[in-house]
């Protein structure tokens, strides 16, 4: 594993399984204060990665959920001018209404740039910002600063934040983006590695169970034409739920009855084919 000079490795956390090239391409980019860009199907652990880090190195997490009519500014700072109108309005305020640096704001960007400890910034769903977002806010976090408009002052950085991007891969990325993040596509996991993340969530969990629920599961996630294939989190919320029900057999499973099916699958169409499958399984 990659360790980095100041001893700040991130080793993984308590609920997150981390395999070695992971590790070393997270503490890579801290190293070389390079933003990592992660992707992968939903439910691989991209999110929670930003979780684990923080938790990890202790940290502070601050989180910019992107969203498509986002401008930029709206993750710098704000301009409040409705506060600063009623304030000018009623003199029982306390403030200088003058002193427009009262009335800003900072946003997730800002706030990771203004914070007195070094933070983790989780950029996440970053392929549903249009691509000049996604060019200028790299422009951002590569200088460390920004400028407030309102105020004429310009805004950079205490300490340079852990920046990690995720992309569910529904937008390309610009090239100038590509080119000046680091990359890792986390893969789902394979039955070996599920069975560890298992063992997280659940130290104590039948040994039957684990096997029949993961076997089973993969099965499901096989079926034909299914458009969204249950994720990590939809495993650990099946187990949950056969682990809770005392009349539960993990031989059922064997059998092909498939309990809770409604847990793994959301939408209308999957859980109709994956339920047909099913049944014909129990015809055999």
């Amino acid at each position: 594993m990659v360790a980095i000079e100041n001893g700040s490795s991130f080793t993984g956390a308590t609920r997150y399984v981390l395999d070695e090239e992971l590790a070393n391409i997270v503490n890579i980019s801290m190293a070389l204060e390079m933003p990592l860009l992660l992707k992968g199907e939903p439910g691989t652990g991209k999110t929670m990665l930003a979780h684990a880090i923080a938790e990890n190195l202790q940290m502070p997490l601050i989180v910019l959920n992107v969203k498509s009519s986002m401008k930029l500014v709206d993750a710098l700072y704000q301009y409040d001018t409705l506060t600063r109108l009623n304030d000018s309005r009623f003199s029982d305020s306390g403030r200088d209404v003058s002193n427009i640096e009262e009335y800003i704001r900072m946003g997730k960007i800002g706030q990771a740039f203004t914070a007195e400890k070094r933070t983790v910034l989780l950029i996440d769903e970053i392929d549903k910002a249009d691509t000049d977002f996604q060019d200028d806010m790299l422009d951002v976090l590569d200088q460390m600063e920004f400028d407030i408009i309102e105020i004429d002052k310009t805004k950079a950085a205490r300490n340079r934040p852990v920046i990690i991007i995720t992309s569910n891969a529904k937008k390309d990325l610009s090239d100038p983006f590509l080119g000046r993040c680091n990359f890792h596509h986390i893969a789902f996991p394979d039955p070996k590695m599920m069975r560890k993340i298992i063992r997280v969530h659940f130290p104590s969990l039948d040994t039957d169970l684990m096997e029949n629920a993961i076997e089973t599961f993969y099965g499901l996630r096989d079926v034909d034409a299914i458009e969204k294939r249950p994720a990590t989190r939809e495993l650990i919320n099946w187990i949950r739920a056969l682990d809770a029900d005392p009349d539960f057999k993990p031989k059922k499973l064997v059998k092909g009855k498939v309990p809770f099916l409604g847990v793994l699958f959301k939408k209308s169409q999957d859980y109709g084919r994956v339920l047909q499958h099913t049944e014909r399984r129990r015809l055999f």
